[in-house]
C-alpha cells in the first residue's frame, strides 16, 4: 500500500454543523421534529426496556450492577451507541436537560464497563465474570470492531457537543486498542474488522483532537486488510486498490468506501480517491435501485469474482451482479441505503460534483424514508420495491436473535413495519441519520456556500476573512417546484452562493430580486456571486413534472415495465388504491395516460399523490404457472399512485414501484 504523509488542511467541502445548518421548518423541519419528538424516545424506551431489549441491560450487567447473561446479538451494543449518537444530536439541535443528564449517566455506564486496555465488548466481559471462558476476537462474527468503532464516534460527538471527556476518554482507550491490534496482533484484527465503522470512526477522533497516530491508524486498517486474504462478504478477498466493481455484502462494502473516502479527504491520496470513484459509478450504473436501494439479494454471491467455483461463497445482503435487481425479493437492507448516504457525502466533500448529493437526495427522499414510518416509531429491515399475496415462500424477518423466541414470519403481505426488531440495528442507524440530516443541507468550500438539499432549512456561515452570508429557505418541497432564498444576514459582501439543480430536473429557472440569472446544467451547481445585502431574494424554479421511467435492458425485471417519479419523489401502486376486484397483477400504466398531482393525506400526513386511468388486464389462474392469455378485453379504471415512502402505513396490502406498460 502506498501512503502519504502530506495532510490535506482542507477539503473542498466542509459539512456544516448544527450551528450553521438546521431544518427549522418545511419537510425536513418536519421529519426533525419528528425525530426528536417520538423516534429517539421511542428507541430508547425499548432499549431501556428489558422485556422489549437487553440493550441497556447488557452494560449494567457488565458493570456489575445487576445479575444475568448477555442476550441479543453480537452487535447490539453498536446498536446502543447509535442511538446515543442520535440523542447526541437531538440534545444539540434541541437542548434538554433531561436528555443531557441521561446521555451523562449513559456515557459514565459505558466508561466504567471499558477495561484497562480499552477493550469493550459486553458478551466477552460478562461471560467474564460469570467465569465463562470466551475470548475476544474469537470470532469475526462477534463484530467487536464494529462495536468499537460505534463507540469512538458517539464518544467524539458526545464531546463536540456537550464538551465532556467521559466518552472521548473511552474512544481514546479504544483506538489504543485498536492500535496495539495494528501493531501486534494484525491477523486478528484484519480477520475482526467485520463491517468496517472503525475506518469512519478513528479518523473522526483524528479530526477531534487532531493527534496524526489516528489518521496512521486508519492507514493501518488498509495495510493489514490488504494482506489478509479473506472474502467477498467483508470486501477482502481483493487489496482496495484492485477493486474495479463493488460486490458482496452492501452494508459492509458502503461502509468501508466511506472510511476510506474519510482517509483520502485528509491524506489527498488520489489514487485511492480514483478507485473509489470508480466504485461509487458502478453502484449508481449498475446495482442501486431508483428508490436509491442497495443489496439487492437476501443471499447471493460475487459470481464474477472468480472463474473456480471452489472460489465463489453465498454473501448475505449482497450486492449481485450489474442489473441484478429483483423486486420482490429486493432486500435494500435499511443500513446499507444509509451507508450509500455516508459514503456519498463524504465524495461530495472530496469532489465538490452534485451527482453525489444527487444520490443523497435519491436515497432520502425514497429508500431513507421508507424504512420508518410516518408516524416515527416502526421501521423496515428490508425494503422491497413489490410486496404481493400469499407469497409461498416467507421472505426472512429482520432477525432471528430475539431475546424472546421469533415467531414464524407472517403471511408475505402483512410485511409491516415494526416498532422493535430482533435484528436492532437498522432503527438507531436511521434514528441518527435523520437526527443528523442537517449536516447535509449544505457545505462550505474556498470557493462559497453550497446549498446541496432543499426542504426548509436555515444557513448561517462565516469565512477566517470575516464575511458572512445567512438564508432562509422557503418552499414547499419536495412537492412544489419554487424555492424561495431570503438573505437574512451578510457582511463583507457575503459569499458566492451555489445552488445545487438536481439531475433529475429539466429546465430550471432562477432570479435573483426578480432579475432572471443564467442557470447551470442539472446535477451540477448554479453559482450566483454578488454583494449581498440583507432582504435579497434569490427563487429557484425547478419544475416537476411527472416522468415515466424504464430501466436497463440488461435489468430483467424492468423489461415492458415502467416506474414513476415526480422530482425526487418515486411512486409506487397499493392494493388500497386500487378499485375493488381489481388485484395488483391487473395493474397496468397506459403511455400518455395522465398523471396528475392530487394533494391527499396518508395517516395524517400530507403528501402529493398521483391519479390517474390504469388499463386493467384479464385476470389468469391462481394455480397455473402459465396460461393462455385469452380473449377478454382490457378495461380501464380508476387508481392513485402515492410516494413509495409512505407504503404499508394503511395496513397489509400488496404494492409495486414498477407497473407494465400498454400502448
Amino acid at each position: 500500500m502506498s501512503t502519504t504523509n502530506t495532510l490535506r488542511e482542507s477539503s473542498p467541502l466542509r459539512p456544516l454543523g448544527a450551528q450553521s445548518a438546521r431544518w427549522t421548518h418545511g419537510f425536513w423541519g418536519g421529519i426533525h421534529d419528528r425525530t426528536r419528538d417520538v423516534t429517539v424516545p421511542q428507541i430508547w424506551s425499548s432499549l431501556s426496556d428489558p422485556a422489549v431489549s437487553p440493550g441497556l441491560a447488557n452494560f449494567r450487567i457488565a458493570a456489575g450492577l445487576e445479575e444475568g447473561e448477555h442476550l441479543g446479538p453480537s452487535f447490539m451494543d453498536g446498536d446502543f451507541y447509535k442511538w446515543l449518537e442520535a440523542a447526541i444530536a437531538s440534545l444539540e439541535t434541541d437542548p434538554d436537560e433531561e436528555l443531557a443528564a441521561r446521555i451523562e449517566d449513559i456515557a459514565a455506564l459505558i466508561a466504567s464497563v471499558q477495561r484497562p486496555d480499552g477493550y469493550l465488548h459486553t458478551p466477552t466481559i460478562i461471560a467474564d465474570r460469570n467465569d465463562l471462558d470466551v475470548a475476544a476476537l474469537a470470532d469475526r462474527f462477534h463484530f467487536e470492531t464494529y462495536n468499537l468503532g460505534h463507540l469512538i464516534t458517539a464518544g467524539v460527538r458526545h464531546h463536540e457537543v456537550t464538551g465532556s471527556d467521559t466518552l472521548l476518554d473511552a474512544a481514546r482507550r479504544a483506538a489504543g486498542f485498536l492500535e496495539d491490534l495494528a501493531t501486534n496482533k494484525p491477523l486478528e484484527l484484519a480477520r475482526s474488522a467485520i463491517c468496517p465503522s472503525h475506518y469512519m470512526a478513528v479518523i473522526e477522533l483524528y479530526r477531534v483532537t487532531r493527534e496524526e497516530r489516528y489518521l496512521r491508524l486508519a492507514e493501518a486498517f488498509v495495510r493489514v486488510r490488504d494482506d489478509f486474504e479473506g472474502g467477498d462478504d467483508n470486501q477482502d478477498r481483493v487489496p482496495i486498490r484492485e477493486q474495479t466493481v463493488v460486490a458482496g455484502h452492501a452494508v459492509r462494502a458502503n461502509y468501508l468506501y466511506a472510511g476510506l473516502a474519510d482517509l483520502v479527504l485528509e491524506t489527498g491520496d488520489a489514487e485511492l480517491e480514483g478507485v473509489l470513484e470508480r466504485l461509487w459509478q458502478d453502484v449508481v450504473d449498475t446495482k442501486l435501485y431508483i428508490t436509491g436501494g442497495c443489496g439487492a439479494l437476501y443471499d447471493g454471491a460475487s459470481p464474477d469474482a472468480s472463474p473456480w467455483q471452489r472460489d465463489i461463497s453465498r454473501v448475505h445482503q449482497a450486492y449481485g451482479r450489474a442489473y441484478q435487481l429483483p423486486h420482490t425479493t429486493a432486500h435494500n437492507e435499511s443500513c446499507a441505503n444509509i451507508g450509500m448516504i455516508f459514503w456519498s457525502e463524504r465524495m461530495l466533500a472530496l469532489t465538490g460534483d452534485a451527482k453525489y448529493a444527487d444520490v443523497i437526495e435519491q436515497v432520502a427522499y425514497n429508500s431513507l424514508l421508507a424504512s420508518i414510518s410516518l408516524g416515527g416509531s416502526e421501521y423496515f429491515y428490508t425494503n422491497a420495491l413489490r410486496q404481493v399475496r400469499d407469497l409461498p415462500y416467507p421472505l426472512r424477518r429482520p432477525g432471528d436473535t430475539a431475546i424472546h423466541p421469533t415467531p414464524p414470519p407472517p403471511p408475505s403481505d402483512e410485511r409491516l413495519r415494526e416498532s422493535y426488531l430482533a435484528c436492532f440495528c437498522c432503527p438507531p442507524n436511521i434514528a441518527r441519520t435523520l437526527a443528523r440530516f442537517h449536516e447535509r443541507a449544505a457545505g462550505l468550500g474556498d470557493d462559497g456556500l453550497y446549498v446541496h438539499q432543499y426542504g426548509g432549512s436555515e444557513l448561517n456561515v462565516t469565512t477566517e476573512d470575516g464575511r458572512s452570508l445567512a438564508l432562509r429557505e422557503e418552499s414547499d418541497y419536495p412537492w412544489s417546484e419554487t424555492l424561495t432564498f431570503t438573505v437574512t444576514a451578510a457582511s463583507g459582501g457575503g459569499l458566492p452562493l451555489h445552488l445545487r439543480i438536481p439531475g433529475w430536473s429539466e429546465g430550471a429557472t432562477a432570479t435573483v430580486n426578480g432579475v432572471e440569472v443564467a442557470v447551470s446544467a442539472p446535477s451540477t451547481y448554479t453559482r450566483i456571486e454578488r454583494d449581498w445585502v440583507e432582504g435579497d431574494v434569490v427563487v429557484l424554479t425547478l419544475p416537476m413534472p411527472v416522468r415515466m421511467l424504464r430501466g436497463h435492458r440488461l435489468a430483467e425485471e424492468t423489461a415492458n415495465q415502467v416506474a414513476v417519479r415526480r422530482g425526487p419523489v418515486v411512486y409506487a401502486l397499493e392494493s388500497a388504491d386500487l378499485p375493488d376486484g381489481v388485484v395488483l397483477e391487473q395493474a397496468a400504466l397506459r403511455r400518455g395516460a395522465a398523471l396528475t398531482p392530487v394533494p391527499t393525506e396518508i395517516d395524517g400526513h400530507r403528501v402529493v399523490a398521483l391519479d390517474t386511468e390504469i388499463a386493467v388486464l384479464p385476470t389468469t389462474s391462481e394455480d397455473s404457472l402459465y396460461d393462455l392469455l385469452g380473449d377478454a378485453e382490457v378495461a380501464t379504471a380508476p387508481a392513485r399512485l402515492v410516494p413509495y415512502y409512505t407504503w404499508g402505513n394503511r395496513g397489509a396490502g400488496e404494492m409495486s414501484v414498477w407497473l407494465p406498460l400498454v400502448w
